[in-house]
């Protein structure tokens, strides 16, 4: 069997559509779907059920990509070492992709040890989630962080860890807060409070408002910026209230910097999911750095 033809089916696999995974090869569509179409007749099957919107692949097609992919992959790490990397090193670099503060605070100190050892890291900060993800299904990242869970064949999603929101302000604010009155009137305890938020939609203290007070925010932002930890600095120095991952905060929160207005019984928890194509496992570099994230999460988040 022709090695190119697998290597062209399983993009498609993995990209779900002929067009996304000619883009992802540096071929036309016509020239995947030749090779696609060369490749069920060689085998006497469909591999591909074509949809308005992509292709989904048959029963067949997922047996044969579960079975060639790890292969692929393997081949392709062996070439890419063997053509050599600057440095001197046999390691591929790994790219990664994420929100900046995740990245800054939690990603990148868990995979420090990998680079003593000669690993090669490469990081794009991506605030959005279907922007990263995006990135990953056109080849760019080769592991992703994200809130968001991916749908489909084209990628494995493992759960990280849980993120806790915290209600917190400058104690200058927090004195001016009965925590009691605040847990029996909900967000009209802190009328006259500047919101301090990374976007005019409010997503932080809006998650915050529908899951602890049942109600969305009723006035809008007073201080935009577009950076978790930005927003941690402004509140700090007095201009508000917000709404930020405890594990942002939590020296802040610890030195008395920032003081918590609620501790709810049940507070809101965003999940982090970590993100490769299907079959990414399979490379060792990968595959590593994965395992090192997955363990940090256990022993230390």
């Amino acid at each position: 069997m022709d090695l190119a033809l697998l290597r062209t089916f399983v993009a498609v696999h993995r990209a779900g559509s002929f067009t996304r995974a000619a883009a992802l090869l540096g071929l036309s569509q016509p020239a995947v779907t030749s090779q696609i179409r060369t490749l069920e007749r060689q085998l006497g099957r469909p591999l591909f059920l074509r949809r308005a919107r992509g292709v989904t692949p048959t029963a067949v097609g997922d047996e044969l990509a579960h079975k060639a992919a790890p292969h692929l992959d393997a081949l392709l790490a062996l070439a890419e070492a063997e053509g050599g990397f600057t440095g001197g090193s046999s390691a591929r670099t790994l790219h990664v992709a994420g929100p900046p503060e995740f990245l800054c605070l939690r990603v990148l100190p868990a995979l420090a040890p990998l680079v003593g050892q000669g690993q090669s890291l490469r990081v794009t900060e991506v605030t959005g989630s279907q922007e990263v993800l995006d990135g990953l299904a056109a080849g760019h990242h080769d592991l992703v962080v994200t809130t968001t869970r991916p749908r489909g064949g084209l990628f494995a999603a493992t759960a990280l860890c849980d993120e806790e929101h915290v209600l917190l302000a400058a104690p200058y604010w927090a004195a001016l807060v009965d925590p009691d009155v605040l847990g029996d009137k909900g967000p009209a305890a802190l009328d006259g409070i500047p919101l301090v938020d990374v976007h005019e939609s409010l997503p932080l203290v809006g998650r915050y408002w529908s899951t602890v007070f049942d109600t969305p925010p009723a006035a809008p932002a007073t201080v935009v910026v577009p950076d978790l930890r930005a927003v941690l600095e402004a509140v700090r120095a007095g201009a508000g209230v917000a709404v930020l991952p405890r594990y942002l905060c939590r020296a802040a929160l610890d030195r008395g910097e920032v003081v918590a207005l609620l501790e709810p019984e049940v507070p809101p928890l965003r999940t982090w999911f970590l993100v490769v194509r299907t079959g990414g496992l399979a490379l060792a570099h990968l595959g590593r750095a994965h395992a090192r994230l997955l363990g940090a999460a256990a022993a230390e988040w």
